[in-house]
């Protein structure tokens, strides 16, 4: 449900383009199940509009996406889960098989399936600060690899998702993850629509055709494996541990700062 009975998505259409605009800001515009259910109606809805020619996906406030949302983690089944990451694969196969062009501009945090869905558009606009991670790999979860493997090339999309890196707008803009820094023009294609359709249908074909059923069986018998809400609590907790221990760090730090003060020679009285 929209916290405050604000809508979770906002959409507007002006001269062909349509775009939809994640509008959870306090919550990063991470994924809730009412959320990934609006992007799928309005993406299929702009893809069935014949006035449409461009699909551009937005977030609202600091960040692009944040990923699924786990707020809910502790009432969370197995089932449920699975459930949810079956229905972001759902969206994230619909963007990447559009027949027309989609725009991701993405800025601050991309994570998760966030940046999933960036990976899923056709052109891809890294804004300044923007930051790219794929976390899902360390709870076990095989979502959306083939299409960044397709951005990135195979060697490089295995580094990032068994390393749990971050790159940066500079670093996704060299390797490929992202396409633009900068939101290109949204001027109406040179080709009607049929053909775009067409040509894009052609250029999957080259990239193995049409693999939505081998996407979602692989994120399947990865989500399937007992125990999926206990191996995402554990990387949440591995999150929260990672956070505090530079500030414990730093009070570590401090305090032999101050053992160490007293044993610091002094000046006799009277030295210059």
């Amino acid at each position: 449900m929209a916290e405050n009975n604000r809508l979770e998505l906002v959409s507007t259409r002006r001269d062909g383009v349509a775009t939809l605009t994640m509008n959870r800001p306090e919550r990063g515009n991470a994924l809730s199940a009412e959320l990934v259910e609006a992007l799928l109606d309005g993406v299929n809805a702009a893809l069935e509009d014949d006035a449409v020619h461009t699909l551009v996906l937005r977030g609202q406030g600091r960040h692009f996406c944040t990923g699924l949302d786990l707020s809910d983690l502790d009432r969370a089944s197995d089932a449920a889960l699975l459930w949810r990451l079956v229905r972001i694969e759902t969206l994230l196969t619909t963007v990447w098989q559009a027949p027309k062009r989609t725009v991701a501009v993405a800025q601050g945090r991309t994570w998760g399936a966030g940046a999933d869905l960036f990976v899923a558009c056709e052109q891809r606009v890294a804004l300044p600060g923007a930051t790219f991670r794929f976390p899902g790999a360390q709870f076990g979860i095989v979502l959306g690899t083939r299409r960044l493997a397709l951005r990135l090339g195979g060697g490089a999309a295995r580094d990032l998702l068994t390393s749990g890196g971050e790159r940066d707008t500079a670093q996704a803009l060299a390797c490929g993850l992202a396409s633009h820094a900068e939101e290109p023009d949204l001027q109406a294609p040179k080709v009607d629509a049929a053909t775009g359709a067409s040509l894009r249908a052609t250029t999957r074909a080259a990239e193995g055709g049409d693999l939505r059923d081998a996407d979602l069986a692989a994120l399947v018998r990865s989500a399937a494996q007992p125990g999926l809400v206990s191996r995402v609590r554990r990387y949440v907790e591995s999150l929260k541990a990672a956070q505090v221990a530079p500030v414990a760090a730093v009070a570590a730090v401090a305090a032999m700062a101050q053992i160490a003060a007293p044993e610091r020679p002094t000046a006799e009285p009277g030295a210059r």
